[in-house]
């Protein structure tokens, strides 16, 4: 099949729906099909922005090119999935947040907007309308499958992929510090790690990795670090080589990650490929549909005290770290979490 898949994308900025389309892209040219990615680029601000990309996604006509039909297109993120096309699959990353479960939070950018509600509102009205031309919608987790049915009535099937390079990932000996990989920035929650490291009675590490959102991001970490004075418990390794990310998980006492109702979370994913435990919390969204508490990691409220209780539990008990990690790694693989079971759903 020629088949298109196409993304939004916000230039100089690099997350886990890119990741998706890249990695995507590579599992359905290994089952001979001809791919393209398109990626559209999108500004959110200010709100009246958002419904000039919604029209150039419409106004794309991406059913033929040079004369050849193009047989399939799949759209993974808002407003890239509403792309016309009569034979067209949305596989879901996630709608516009901050008009759907983000609305009135400290994450939204759209409320504080006198005209915010009413952008809000054409925001869902613009999925509900324009979801269904899709011959089926697929999300990427139970809690982007939950959030579609809540604020668009909406069904969806359940459709889970592998992180990149997943067979990359190993276990190794569990080491003297947790590992925390992610972008940096505030929905991530990397402030809630380190007031929390604050509060541990045992002398926790963490070793954070990745770059930030905006350089005030970091500036502003870096200085609670140093407020709270825990600049030797705490360190910032920036954005690190792949081979070094492999290397910080397999070395690890376990994974933090907290992200606040993360869509689906690849580091949750590399954790257990590394056979490590995951500590994470009840209101981080995806990692708690692969991460048991007392089993695979520790999920606890998103609450720094709770959250240092949790971050004691897994440094005082090796033996507890050496019976998750492996049963981490289990469940992955119990799961079938393979991309020829996506490419397979995606191009039947």
């Amino acid at each position: 099949m020629r088949i298109v898949i196409v993304n939004t994308h916000v230039p100089f900025v690099e997350g886990g729906a890119e990741t998706l389309a890249r990695t995507f892209k590579k599992a359905l040219e290994a089952k001979k099909h001809e791919v393209e990615l398109v990626r559209i680029p999108f500004k959110w601000y200010p709100p009246e922005r958002i419904h000039e990309h919604v029209l150039a996604c419409r106004l794309l006509d991406l059913t033929e090119v040079n004369g050849i039909p193009v047989d399939r297109v799949i759209g993974l993120k808002f407003p890239s999935y509403h792309v016309r096309h009569p034979n067209k699959v949305t596989f879901m990353v996630h709608q516009h947040r901050t008009a759907f479960e983000m609305w009135g939070s400290e994450h939204c950018d759209i409320s504080p907007y006198p005209n915010g509600k009413a952008i809000r509102d054409s925001i869902e009205s613009i999925d509900r309308a324009l979801l269904p031309e899709a011959k089926t919608i697929y999300a990427m987790s139970k809690t982007v499958a939950q959030r579609l049915e809540d604020y668009c009535g909406l069904k969806s099937s359940l459709l889970y992929h592998p992180p990149e390079n997943a067979e990359i990932f190993r276990s190794g000996p569990f080491g003297d510090y947790l590992y925390f990989p992610s972008r940096i920035t505030p929905i991530k929650r990397q402030q809630l790690a380190v007031e929390a490291l604050a509060l541990t009675r045992q002398p926790v590490k963490i070793r954070f990795s990745g770059s930030p959102d905006n350089p005030r991001n970091l500036v502003e970490l870096k200085a609670l670090v140093k407020k709270l004075k825990l600049e030797k418990r705490v360190q910032f390794l920036g954005r690190i080589p792949f081979d070094d990310m492999v290397d910080l998980y397999a070395g690890c006492r376990g994974v933090l990650f907290v992200p606040h109702l993360e869509d689906y979370g690849y580091i949750t994913l590399e954790a257990m490929l590394s056979s490590k435990p995951v500590i994470t919390c009840s209101d981080s969204g995806g990692p708690t549909e692969f991460i048991r508490s007392g089993e695979e990691g520790l999920v606890t409220d998103s609450d720094p005290a709770e959250l240092a209780k949790a971050m004691d539990e897994l440094w005082s008990s090796t033996s507890f770290a050496k019976e998750a990690g492996p049963k981490a790694k289990k469940r992955y693989k119990d799961l079938d979490i393979s991309w020829d079971h996506v490419a397979e759903a995606l191009v039947k």
